[in-house]
Order: C-alpha cells, then structure tokens, then sequence
C-alpha cells in the first residue's frame, strides 16, 4: 500500500466557487502537498518566471472506463505490444517531458516531485513495449483511492501511447477504480472517448473516488506488475 507522507502546512484554495481553471501560485512540490491538491481536485503545473501554479478546470476531460473509443487499428497495435507497470518510471517522465513541444512544464522540478511520489506508491508509469524489450509509449499520472490522475503520455512509434491508454483503462476496470481524470480535454483524447463534465460533478466524483480502497495493480512501485489482458 502506498505510504502516506507528512502532512502539507498549505492551506490549499477549494475551486469550488473559483472563476476560471486557474486558482493561484505559491506552496510547494512536497508530497503532501500534491496529493491534498489532487484529493480536492486541484494540481500543479508551473507558470512563467518559474513560479508554481494550481489549476482546477472548468470543465474538466475525464474518459468513462466504458466509452474508451478502440479503433481495429488500436485494437492490432495492443497485440503487438506488452504493458507494464512502473519497470520505468523515470524515463515515462523523461520521454514525457523530451516530447513537450510548447509550455514545456514537465521540468526537472516535476520530475524530481512526481519520482517522490512514485518512491511512495502513489505515482505510476504504464508503458508499451516491443517483444524486444524496448519502451515505445507510455503515460504516468497519481492513483489515489478511485481515481488515476493521468500526466502526460509519449509515443516513439505509431499508437504506442494509446495502447498504454488501453492498457490503462483495463486496469482501472479490474482493480475497482471508476474515475480516469485527464485534466483537459483534446481533439485527440476527444478522439478516444474523453468527454468534458462541469467542474463542480468533477469535484464530486474526486470527493468520492479517492475514500475508495486503492487499485491492487498499483499497489507495488518499481516493479512490473501482471496486467490483466487488453480486450
């Protein structure tokens, strides 16, 4: 089970009655800091002149474990690879960060807060790999109670990172979580089956998925973990 850290001394804003998705600068990368900000659902992301920012959308992209859109493509792309869980979660956040063409906000901070984080159980990388060992795709995100706060995701070859999606999201579905919040919606997670909800069914759902018992497929940092098969 995930080891729960120190308290935060912040006392985090509630986006509840917010204007906007963005809260406000200030606290700190700790964490305790985070997971409280993300069992309110809020989360950091940095700002220019390096100052440390809170973001709460309205509204927010979440995808529903049921609707997941899998193209014939995608679905032959998933026999090709193999999905693990944590056997690289350093280089997920890397690759991650090396793919970030605008806004690059995966910096070395990020980087150093999220590896706490997965030191402790809580952050996770799933990842696609080739039948020869080499990682072509994969996201990271926190798995607290329910819910599985995905990051960002990378791909070296075509659909890899779908199929880590894919490899997610079947996960979720038979370790019990209900919640897969993806922050903002695209027209390529659109593509997928994200949808966008009302900030304030957003707060809701969190509210509930965190008090859940965590995913036994996250239980184990830095370890490959049994998948169950991608459908």
């Amino acid at each position: 089970m995930p080891v729960e850290p120190r308290p935060t001394p912040w006392a985090l804003r509630e986006p509840h009655h917010s204007e906007g998705d963005f809260l406000g600068v200030g606290a700190d990368l700790e964490p305790g800091t985070i997971l409280a900000a993300y069992r309110l659902g809020i989360f950091p992301m940095h700002v220019p002149k390096g100052k440390l920012g809170w973001w709460s959308p309205d509204p927010r992209g979440v995808l529903p474990l049921n609707e997941l859109r899998v193209s014939k493509s995608l679905r032959q792309s998933c026999k090709k690879l193999d999905i693990r869980v944590n056997s690289a979660f350093h280089e997920v956040m890397v690759r991650c960060a090396d793919t970030r063409t605008e806004g690059n906000w995966i910096n070395a901070q990020i980087i150093r807060a999220y590896t706490a984080l997965h030191n402790l159980g809580w952050a996770h990388s799933i990842e696609a790999w080739t039948p020869d060992n080499r990682l072509v795709g994969g996201l990271y995100g926190l798995a607290i109670g329910g819910m599985f706060a995905g990051e960002s995701m990378f791909h070296l070859e075509r659909d890899a990172s779908k199929v880590a999606l894919v490899g997610l999201v079947n996960l979720m579905q038979a370790g019990g979580s209900t919640l897969l919040d993806v922050q903002w919606s695209t027209d390529h997670l659109a593509s997928l089956g994200v949808v966008e909800i009302p900030r304030s069914d957003y707060l809701q759902r969190v509210s509930e998925a965190v008090k859940m018992p965590q995913n036994p497929f996250f239980d184990h940092p830095d370890q490959t973990t049994d998948t169950p098969p991608i459908h």
